[in-house]
């Protein structure tokens, strides 16, 4: 529990949220933790078609020297579904300012089911090439929910910033492994 209240904490000071008083603080928290789950949502499906495939058929690839070790990625993407939330429920409160917001949930809902499909494609199909295909649209289409995010929110943006820079080092690892294998 003492975990779960230091996430808590953090996503204030990570979000500076300015809050009416205690209402809009504790709406913004329950709001910021629903939205969080949804994203670790995704990543419990995609990890569904992961893990099953790491002892064996990722154990078995060749892997570039820059490849991290696999304890990493857990954490790391965990962090990273964490800020994906923080950054949807700050346009998510923006919904009612008009069709943006619209726009931006609609591509946001569009990334984080290529998301998902990477891994089907990848880890369930073990099809490399195709990974790299579906993980070039995820970037582009991260970088699209980027930019009509900022449109919005210079917070909500930020917050998909080392999303982006993951993927783009995954495509990087996707590449290298299509090529060495």
């Amino acid at each position: 529990m003492m975990l779960y209240g230091s996430h808590i904490r953090i996503y204030v000071i990570i979000l500076k949220l300015k809050t009416g008083g205690k209402i809009r603080m504790i709406k913004d928290v329950v709001g910021i933790s629903v939205a969080a789950l949804i994203c670790l949502l995704a990543g419990v499906i995609g990890s569904v078609f992961t893990y099953p495939a790491i002892p064996v058929w990722y154990a078995a690839l060749n892997k570039p020297f820059f490849n991290p070790p696999n304890w990493i990625f857990g954490p790391v993407w965990t962090a990273l579904y964490i800020m994906m939330g923080a950054s949807v429920y700050l346009i998510w409160n923006k919904r009612k300012e008009g069709i943006e917001a619209t726009k931006g949930l609609v591509v946001f809902a569009g990334q984080l089911f290529l998301n998902i499909i990477w891994s089907v494609v990848f880890f369930g199909y073990k099809d490399l090439f195709f990974g790299l295909l579906i993980i070039i649209f995820l970037w582009a289409l991260i970088l699209i929910c980027m930019v009509q995010f900022g449109k919005l929110s210079r917070n909500a943006m930020l917050l998909l910033v080392p999303y982006i820079v993951w993927v783009s080092f995954a495509a990087i690892l996707n590449a290298a492994f299509w090529l060495m294998n």
